[in-house]
């Protein structure tokens, strides 16, 4: 069976040119989406992919229609593929039914994992750059204004001992691990065994 997939990105778009293309193509069934390509949520594609059984194909009009990135592309298609299916797109010249068009695909998953090692190369060397000009990967040391407010009001309601460790967490608005990271920014001993009335 042939599913049809036409996707734009905003009610303002049409799908028409798409929708025509895949009835052109014999699609038996066309699924029609207006949602971005950046959205994770698709509902209509969702329903395409639990349909799809072996022999099947999803035709596309274009590849940008399917994927939001080459990441995303490569492992939808991955997907269709364990389940026997394939993967047509008219306007890019791609069908992953014929070994052609497998290729293709080998070549696309191998372009990503090539990405990812770029980028993850990239972030290494500019770590131990920035260690070697004296700084440090991660979080500036020390807290934002409001949060060392917080501190001060967590330290005084903590030395005074009137209220619980929960009553000071709620009262100022905090999880009880930030409320000990406080304490400690603050150099406040925290007596573990103490029980706070």
């Amino acid at each position: 069976m042939k599913f049809g997939y036409a996707r734009v990105s905003t009610n303002s778009q049409d799908l028409r040119l798409q929708i025509d293309a895949l009835k052109k193509e014999g699609c038996n069934k066309i699924f029609k989406e207006k949602v971005s390509g950046a959205t994770r949520e698709r509902p209509q594609l969702k329903k395409i992919m639990s349909s799809l059984r072996k022999k099947d194909i999803i035709v596309i009009y274009k590849l940008d229609r399917l994927g939001r990135s080459l990441k995303d592309l490569v492992n939808l298609v991955s997907e269709i593929q364990e389940k026997g299916a394939g993967l047509k797109s008219l306007n890019d010249q791609i069908n992953t039914a014929t070994p052609t068009g497998k290729l293709t695909f080998h070549l696309f998953a191998a372009l990503a994992e090539f990405e990812r090692d770029i980028i993850r190369e990239r972030t290494m060397a500019g770590l131990a750059a920035a260690r070697a000009r004296g700084r440090v990967g991660g979080r500036p040391p020390g807290l934002s204004k409001k949060a060392e407010d917080k501190a001060i009001i967590a330290e005084q309601l903590y030395k005074e001992g009137r209220l619980s460790v929960s009553e000071i967490c709620e009262h100022i608005s905090i999880s009880r691990m930030t409320l000990y990271k406080y304490l400690r920014h603050r150099g406040v001993t925290i007596n573990a065994y103490a029980k706070k009335k």
